[in-house]
């Protein structure tokens, strides 16, 4: 017996991050790595699948691989958005000329307030 994984176990890191197996479920197709991955899926959500194969000609697979792209573009990324709303939170202090010094003295008075107020 022999302490080497058979081929088909053995894993490496691919460029993009993922941990890949040499051999079942992994194919290295010409342009692009497929990962077999199983899930599962409520009727509904499979039927809606196979419909939107059918209507865009395609495999389920790769039906669902352009759902998953379209969403994730569609959404974006997390903290994204937060830095996004800040952006946006400084621009409109700005437009008010909002004197942010004052602003953050202002809180951090009122917070020490609120705390001896609590205190007593």
């Amino acid at each position: 017996m022999t302490d080497a994984a058979p081929e088909a176990h053995r894993c490496t890191t691919h460029p993009m991050g993922l941990t890949v197996a040499g051999g079942y479920g992994h194919t290295p197709g010409m342009a692009t790595m497929t990962v077999k991955s199983t899930y599962s899926l409520d009727i509904e959500s499979v039927r809606a699948l196979e419909d939107l194969a059918r209507r865009q000609q395609v495999s389920k697979s790769e039906a669902l691989r352009r759902a998953i792209r379209n969403e994730s573009r569609r959404q974006p990324a997390q903290g994204e958005d937060a830095v996004a709303a800040l952006d946006q939170l400084q621009a409109s202090l700005r437009a008010r000329n909002v004197d942010v010094e004052q602003w953050a003295r202002d809180v951090e008075s009122g917070r020490r307030a609120a705390g001896q107020r609590r205190a007593s």
